[in-house]
């Protein structure tokens, strides 16, 4: 079996300034290609643990805790969790591993940034691969427009709230669980995953919080609300990275309305569609997951338009 280290990656840093850290996930040999794979809310590097087994005997494997995550980085200041601190830390984690990804593979919070990554350092990356994680231009159009997911992503303004640390920490994290059984059954959620989550949550929740506090897109909560004026220039949003989205249809947060539109934004786009699973479709599907990232790969064949099951 493919051994998985634990490894504290210490990213450059001008004099100066702090030095930043990621903790990371990191299997599979040295010189071959590398892989990065972005957790998302309120997961950490964990959760990708299997596609490192997996992948890790062809690839070189990294998946981080980002910014603010357990035993990384986590600055106190909400504006230390702004779109380009966050992109930076992934631009300088590749760097430590030669300076070009073959992939990045997101999910949720992660894809923001494998959104990101590859629209401002394209040549970071040869391919994009995304797990239910919205394009910002598609993302803020449907905040502001679309009544349905304004009403999927009102928790987002809940997380954003002062309070939100000790609202989510009471009981021994209980309310925290919601999260996985409201979108979606969480049938996998075993014990020892439920475990694993505890402890990640247990090292802070401020972290995590701080990137939907910074973040400029939310739920607008009246009609005067920043969102309704937000406009985000051309440069920011075309993707020209080969991307393949791998997308969970039954997901209740970000609803198949985040699909539409998309292709307007990145020319070279790759759609499979899982009919049956959630936003939590790297847990409930995890070998439909894994088929469609290795379809994905530089090396591989890839196909429009598949559609699988579970």
């Amino acid at each position: 079996m493919i051994a998985i280290e634990s490894r504290r990656i210490d990213l450059p840093s001008a004099p100066g300034t702090p030095q930043r850290w990621l903790n990371c996930r990191v299997a599979g040999p040295e010189a071959a290609p590398l892989l990065v794979f972005l957790h998302g809310f309120p997961e950490a590097a964990f959760v990708w643990d299997d596609v490192l087994r997996r992948f890790g005997t062809q690839w070189r494997c990294v998946a981080p805790n980002l910014r603010g995550y357990a035993g990384s980085y986590a600055p106190a200041e909400v504006e230390a969790y702004r779109a380009h601190h966050l992109i930076a830390d992934v631009v300088d984690l590749i760097d430590v591993f030669g300076g070009q990804a073959a992939a990045v593979v997101a999910h949720d919070w992660g894809g923001a940034l494998g959104w990101g990554l590859a629209i401002q350092h394209p040549q970071k990356l040869q391919r994009l691969v995304m797990l239910n994680s919205p394009h910002p231009g598609v993302f803020l159009r449907t905040l502001r427009d679309d009544p349905a997911q304004q009403a999927a992503s009102a928790y987002m303004n809940l997380l954003r709230a002062p309070d939100a640390e000790s609202v989510l920490s009471a009981g021994n994290f209980t309310p925290m669980w919601d999260f996985f059984t409201r979108f979606g059954g969480a049938t996998w959620l075993t014990e020892a995953l439920r475990s694993q989550y505890r402890s990640t949550w247990a090292a802070g929740l401020s972290g995590p919080l701080n990137w939907y506090r910074a973040s400029p897109l939310y739920p607008p909560t009246s009609p005067d609300d920043p969102v309704h004026k937000l406009k985000l220039p051309d440069e920011l949003l075309r993707v020209q990275v080969p991307t393949t989205v791998i997308w969970g249809e039954g997901d209740t947060a970000l609803l198949p309305c985040q699909l539409e539109g998309l292709a307007d934004y990145v020319p070279v786009l790759d759609i499979v569609r899982l009919p049956d699973a959630t936003h939590w479709l790297l847990h409930e599907q995890p070998q439909a997951v894994g088929d469609a990232i290795e379809a994905a790969l530089p090396a591989a064949r890839r196909k429009a338009g598949r559609r699988l099951g579970g």
